[in-house]
């Protein structure tokens, strides 16, 4: 046992549970935890400029790398609060980040001390734990407890209040003898398993749905080699982009209202079968249930079993971690294979893999001012196959849902279910410091680049290169094309007369995003000629390596540009011009029976 003080217990308790970096806004009250972390040099810290973006930031971390953990530390009353919305996007995605808070001393709780708040209270429906510790010797404890609830189950945040009396306190604790608690995660039978393969053998035209989960167990790798083995085609929720490759044979589109491709929407349609695997039937991939549903039968697999019936009721729920299923599942159909017990499914994927090769949207515009689609498709020519995206929410993140190519796990990093603006930015910055050799790609609208744009400057004191793809509509686009339901265009405008702008054509896109850029430490360049994106892109590529910061390229876009989206699944406006490769057009697709 050695005598030590309670925060120095907490950063000793981190280090074996393997955390090497934070993000975080030091405070008064949080004070004795940094000179812990500044005695023992072992945890690295990038120090944020604003509280919530320290949070999105460990949620980058979190999301770049299986395993990872991101922490994010400040005072308990402001920097709580703000880090409130990061604690709400974790648990959404199921995202496991620890968010550490000092706190005013244990006598002066409850007494409307300076920047004290019941951050326990507050943080309590946005966490898996949220703890004020009110006695010194728990502290160890507290964080060991933390780590197992955040990793143990459905994944997700946990919030720790340290009073500055009970970090400066000192305790006995033995840090040589400590070990992290077992991780507990619960596992699919065989005899479950055995039962969602004889009904999916059942069907004639089955699909596998895999949700974020899959990347959360680092299962991708199984979830591949299922598909291959049985020849069923995958869709991947938005949160599971990525499982499988985009040029992968089996891979047969994203389901949704928004982030779809047209080609997926047709392939769910004509199934009869789906396989969910750590999906959560959000209402932008599902729409109505009533028309998501109709004509098929559901097999739902989730590691929380509170997930199972919450949207709609599967005909068979199973209760497992996504990684364990799919080890059993690939057992069972290699057996299945190997006793000629399989179904031939090989017509149905070649159906599901001609609509992949037949329905497109058009990208290729080559007007002026841009169309955002004429970005996305120089962005798929420019980045390497191994690129890192990284967005958030609105009409940027929707089109490049629609229009980029993901290869690969943990290669299109989004904020699922909570979308708050401003997010890309740290987040991106969080996923740089996880791996700085990386080729990472933020996708942001103006006004998600506005809300916490200077966090440019951690990207440029800390060298974290990655390129910052802006697409500048000055609207808020989204809410702009919703509110054509209700036949207005109010209090979404973003754009003014920028009296500082030299260009006439500019000056009215409002902000000189170019000049703040430069103020922050980075670099920024500009386009207005579709066919100067491309250049642009491979420059910023090249000044992010060679720089070490974070690149800027702004792309000005036409005004108003409506993306396909629609209220079912079977319901999509296309709005723009579609690319149909069939000779006979839309008709040819529907005689085809490729479209319904």
């Amino acid at each position: 046992m050695a005598k030590m003080k309670a925060a120095m217990a907490a950063v000793l308790v981190m280090e074996k549970e393997g955390i090497t970096q934070a993000f975080g806004v030091p405070g008064a009250a949080i004070n004795p935890l940094y000179a812990a972390l500044r005695e023992r040099q072992s945890i690295t810290h990038i120090l944020a400029r604003h509280v919530e973006a320290a949070s999105h930031m460990a949620e980058g971390y979190t999301r770049a790398r299986a395993g990872n953990i991101g922490v994010c530390i400040g005072t308990s009353g402001p920097a709580g609060t703000d880090m409130i919305t990061g604690l709400y996007s974790a648990i959404a995605d199921s995202i496991p980040i620890l968010c550490i808070t000092g706190q005013a001393p244990r006598a002066r709780l409850y007494k409307e001390d300076f920047q004290a708040v019941d951050i326990e209270s507050i943080a309590k429906p946005v966490t898996k734990m949220s703890l004020t510790v009110r006695e010194p010797a728990q502290v160890p404890r507290a964080f060991q407890q933390a780590f197992h609830l955040m990793r143990s189950g459905r994944p997700g945040p946990v919030l720790i209040d340290l009073p500055f009396d009970v970090q400066m306190a000192e305790i006995e604790f033995d840090i040589d003898t400590y070990e992290p608690l077992p991780v507990y995660k619960p596992t699919a039978t065989r005899k479950q398993i055995d039962k969602a393969l004889d009904m999916l053998l059942q069907s004639d035209k089955p699909l596998i749905v895999a949700g974020g989960g899959v990347l959360n167990a680092d299962a991708a790798d199984l979830l591949v080699e299922f598909a291959e083995l049985t020849g069923v085609p995958v869709i991947p929720t938005l949160m599971g982009w990525g499982a499988i490759p985009d040029d992968h044979p089996l891979m047969a589109g994203m389901v949704g209202l928004q982030t779809s491709h047209r080609y997926g929407n047709a392939t769910m349609l004509a199934s009869d079968f789906v396989l969910g695997i750590g999906n959560r039937w959000a209402n932008r991939h599902t729409g109505s249930i009533d028309v998501y549903t109709q004509g098929r039968r559901f097999v739902h697999v989730d590691i929380e079993p509170t997930q199972i019936g919450r949207v709609f009721m599967p005909d068979f729920g199973i209760v497992s971690d996504a990684r364990a299923a799919l080890e059993l599942f690939v057992q069972a159909a290699r057996e299945r294979a190997a006793a000629g017990q399989w179904k031939d499914y090989r017509g149905w994927a070649e159906r599901c893999a001609e609509r992949k090769r037949l329905m497109h949207r058009k990208t290729h515009y080559t007007e002026t001012p841009i169309k955002p689609m004429r970005v996305y498709e120089e962005m798929n020519a420019v980045f390497p196959r191994d690129t890192v995206y990284v967005s958030t929410i609105g009409l940027s993140q929707i089109a490049g849902a629609q229009f980029l190519h993901v290869y690969g796990p943990r290669q299109w990093i989004n904020c699922g279910q909570a979308g708050p603006l401003g997010w890309t930015l740290p987040a991106a910055l969080g996923v740089v410091a996880a791996d700085p050799t990386r080729t990472v790609v933020g996708l942001s609208g103006d006004y998600d680049f506005q809300f916490l744009i200077e966090e440019l400057a951690v990207g440029a004191q800390f060298r974290l290169p990655m390129v910052q793809v802006l697409v500048n509509n000055s609207y808020l686009g989204l809410i702009r094309q919703s509110q054509r339901g209700f036949d207005m265009d109010f209090c979404v405008q973003l754009a003014f007369d920028n009296q500082n702008v030299d260009d006439p054509q500019l000056r009215g896109y409002g902000v000189d995003h170019s000049k703040v850029v430069e103020g922050m430490g980075c670099k920024a360049l500009r386009v207005t000629d579709p066919d100067a994106i491309r250049p642009a892109l491979a420059e910023a590529h090249r000044l992010a390596q060679q720089l070490r910061v974070p690149v800027v390229v702004e792309c000005i876009l036409e005004r108003v540009t409506n993306i396909a989206m629609g209220t079912e699944i079977n319901a999509i406006n296309e709005f723009e011009a579609v690319d149909c490769r069939h000779p006979e057009g839309r008709e040819g697709l529907v005689a085809a029976g490729l479209l319904e």
